[in-house]
């Protein structure tokens, strides 16, 4: 295993309910709970407890997703907003500062074969938790509505990636170490 990278992680969203359905300008369905965390608890191969795709097959590759917080510096640049959005507008579970995540999702090589996802580790200092990177989180077009127009456009390619966890454990916000294989 590689060595580690001191990271951040700025922002936790667990969600029980989906809120980008419906029409962008009817607005988001509200949320029964706040989804901000402090702290969340990762079950192997499920995904976040309480959140809507724990344990649910279809998204057992894509139980949790991963956020680079630096993206949205950059969204704030290119779209001439007065600060970066609020991490938790995007919905993605985990926000961390400090590591470009985007690059770990599994892609297509020169060749067209399919080159697997990355596995790395995130420990916010009770023990480490290992996740499999799979396909990147593309963002919706409710980011237009949610963060600022022209957000969906500017966040290809950057919304993240959607991951397996492989090990269980709980991720606070912090600081961290994250380690890629």
């Amino acid at each position: 295993m590689a060595e580690g990278v001191p990271v951040e992680i700025v922002a936790l969203v667990v969600s029980a309910v989906h809120a980008f359905e419906g029409r962008p300008q009817d607005g988001p369905r509200p949320e029964p709970e706040p989804i901000q965390r402090s702290e969340v608890t990762i079950k192997s191969g499920l995904g976040i407890v309480g959140d809507r795709y724990f344990n649910q097959a279809i998204h057992r590759n894509a139980a949790v997703t991963v956020l680079d917080a630096a993206v949205l510096d950059q969204l704030a640049l290119d779209l001439g907003l007065a600060a970066a959005p609020d991490p938790h507008l995007l919905r993605r579970n985990i926000v961390l500062r400090g590591f470009p995540v985007d690059q770990l999702a599994a892609r297509r090589d020169e060749s067209g074969h399919r080159v697997p996802g990355a596995t790395f580790t995130l420990d916010s200092g009770s023990g480490p938790i290992t996740f499999q990177a799979h396909r990147p989180a593309n963002p919706c077009a409710w980011m237009d509505q949610v963060l600022a127009p022209g957000a969906f456009k500017a966040l290809r390619s950057h919304g993240g990636i959607r991951c397996e966890p492989l090990t269980s454990g709980t991720l606070r916000l912090g600081p961290a170490t994250f380690t890629t294989d």
